[in-house]
């Protein structure tokens, strides 16, 4: 394995600098996440990195050995409908993945004629030659990944599956085929949050070097190990996960007097929620949390102004009646959705609609939307509800709408809206509160990325002053500071909220409540998503386990107990870490120190090298040991 190389690199689209200069190097191993606001270039990056796109100039930035292999999870499926699962899994090109494609045809046609002897001698030589190319290990992994994924069987065609299906072969495609760098475009976009758990847990256990986009903050503080950040035309970096992230990128900004305010209201809040939710209980040390507590409390002492990263619009005036199901069912023909749904919104409801795809969550605000009719029950929405309904498609952008500026777009809905106190803000200064710079809204719509998009919808449909918001998977394709600012928004919006999405982080933040798709029914929960997924895994683990005797669970929570060497390790692991940090802390104030001295400078970072090496290292044995930490306790 060898490291990936890049060297000034440079690429500009139409008039617009997107990266100036870049360098930066991806060691094996590494796990990078790359954030950056939509339009950025984060897709344009991984697009150069994988040959998709070019470069500026002539000389090329990357250095790398020619038989250096790249996979390129992208965010569209590109398959032909004519070919099996297991043909668009593999990679032709492989040795490995031609001796398995023989393998599982001479297995079909030998199921077929078990007697016939040519068959059977066919079956052994495409045998023969697996075991030549040691290739079994991913022909178990292919059958591991589908049955994961809920895929049928690796024989059907591509064209009868939904597109949720194809988009799990896709990330199966990228997984199972070796490669010395996985880039992966929104990897958890349209996949269930078990096929998300999973695969969050798959790659931190695989040893695949990776660099991969994500508006998934879970699965971004899980999953990364350095985090990339695109900005301005260059690439700034970040060692460790998302709450690391969190932290620097908060202290960076708080050194920088002109951007203060911009700790105060995104990264501090974002620092708070990271760290109370649930998915934190598990993932750092107490002296990680003791620091981030200090940090928190300097921010909180600073003189900020947040105003910028506000958005405070007011909603038309909803009455007490809002929307109220009663013994509500409704069917598509020859497949039953739901039935006997009784369900009172409120002004102020938050209320998460989650399950897996196809179940019939967006069915349920089509219906709330007047697109469709329920066919049992009834349904009443009261006179002053005005619907906003974000959907996944960009409903509210028209072609003609293509060649629009920006600001004339926005103009057409309203010149102005009004705070919930009452003052008047103007679109320029609203667009510039949803982090579109003034300087880009004379922009044509036809130039902004996909994400941008998203962003101008959502925003045309916040400018109609909804008092009932419709949310169909709003994460998809919208940056994380996208994502922040429109938390923040919600939770302060005057009216009632309903949330369609796979995203644990989002509904944790924004939802008080939960209508849960299970078995055809609608299960009203009141809860946090994380916690009704945890309790969701309890109940499948006990209804496993329920014929387990007491001997053999005693058996099982015997193995999960810490060794006497596991203890001695978990009473200094912190402390080492903490000594670790402060060490590679030291190293790079001296290499900015000697960053005029190349010879020094190269000592300096191979020594950084080698420290954060076992600084991963630490790391892996301190996730382990808390687990069994935790699984101890439970066991008590």
């Amino acid at each position: 394995m060898a490291d990936f190389i890049t060297s000034n690199l440079t690429k500009s689209v139409g008039d617009k600098t997107l990266f100036d200069k870049l360098s930066f190097i991806i060691h094996p191993l590494d796990r990078i996440g790359l954030l950056g606001m939509n339009g950025a270039g984060k897709t344009t990056l991984l697009d150069t990195l994988a040959g998709v796109m070019g470069f500026d100039g002539d000389q090329s930035p990357f250095e790398v050995p020619s038989n250096f292999r790249i996979n390129y999870l992208t965010q569209e499926p590109d398959f032909s409908d004519n070919d099996s699962i297991l043909e668009a899994i593999l990679d032709e090109s492989l040795p490995q993945a031609r001796a398995i494609k023989c393998y599982e045809l001479a297995l079909a046609k030998l199921t077929e004629v078990p007697e016939n002897v040519k068959l059977q001698e066919d079956l052994a030589k495409a045998e023969a030659e697996i075991t030549q190319l040691d290739a079994w290990n991913i022909e178990s992994e292919i059958k591991t990944i589908l049955t994961k994924f809920s895929l049928p069987d690796e024989s059907t065609k591509i064209g009868v599956l939904s597109g949720g299906q194809k988009r799990r072969v896709q990330v199966a495609q990228a997984l199972v085929n070796p490669a010395d760098l996985l880039l992966l475009d929104e990897p958890t976009n349209h996949l269930d949050v078990e096929v998300i758990d999973w695969l969050q847990n798959y790659l931190t256990a695989s040893k695949k070097t990776l660099l991969f986009v994500t508006h998934d903050r879970y699965f971004l503080d899980h999953v990364a190990t350095r985090v990339f950040e695109l900005e301005n035309a260059k690439l700034l970096e970040y060692k460790g996960n998302y709450q690391d992230y969190l932290e620097q990128k908060a202290i960076r900004e708080t050194e920088l007097s002109a951007n203060r305010h911009k700790a105060e209201q995104l990264y501090k809040s974002e620092l708070v929620w990271i760290r109370k939710s649930p998915q934190a209980r598990t993932t750092k040390q107490q002296a990680r949390i003791n620091r981030f507590e200090d940090l928190s409390g300097g921010l909180k002492n600073s003189q900020i102004s947040g105003d910028e990263m506000k958005i405070n619009l007011t909603a038309q005036r909803l009455g007490k009646k809002v929307i109220q199901f009663e013994k509500a069912g409704f069917s598509y023909p020859n497949r039953p959705i739901f039935s006997d749904l009784d369900l009172i919104v409120q002004a102020k409801s938050r209320i998460g609609i989650v399950g897996d795809n196809g179940v019939g969550k967006s069915t349920l605000l089509n219906l709330i939307n007047g697109e469709l009719s329920l066919t049992s029950g009834s349904f009443d929405i009261g006179e002053t509800v005005r619907i906003g309904y974000f959907s996944q498609e960009i409903r509210g952008i028209s072609d003609k709408d293509e060649d629009k500026r920006i600001i004339n777009f926005l103009e057409e809905i309203a010149s102005a809206s009004q705070t919930s106190d009452g003052q008047n803000v103007s679109v320029v200064d609203l667009l510039e509160q949803f982090l579109f710079p003034r300087a880009r809204h004379g922009e044509f719509i036809r130039k902004l990325s996909g994400g941008e998009k998203k962003r101008l919808y959502l925003l045309k449909i916040l400018l109609s002053r909804p008092n009932v918001l419709l949310l169909d998977e709003p994460t998809n394709d919208l940056d994380i500071t996208t994502l922040t600012v429109l938390e923040n928004f919600l939770q302060s919006f005057n009216g009632a909220v309903l949330t369609v999405s796979h995203d644990r982080y989002f509904q944790d933040k924004v939802s008080q409540e939960l209508l849960a798709f299970e078995n055809g029914k609608i299960q009203h929960v009141f809860s946090s998503y994380s916690d009704y997924l945890a309790t969701k895994s309890i109940e499948n683990s006990e209804s496993v386990d329920k014929n387990v005797t007491k001997s053999e669970r005693r058996g099982k929570s015997e193995k999960v107990r810490l060794s006497f060497a596991e203890k001695k390790d978990w009473e200094t692991i912190e402390d080492e870490i903490a000594q670790i940090e402060n060490e590679l802390s030291i190293l790079d104030n001296e290499m900015m120190k000697n960053g005029a001295d190349f010879g020094k400078l190269s000592e300096l970072q191979k020594a950084k090298d080698e420290k954060e090496k076992v600084l991963a290292e630490k790391y892996e044995r301190w996730e382990y040991l808390s687990e069994k930490v935790l699984n101890e306790e439970a066991n008590k």
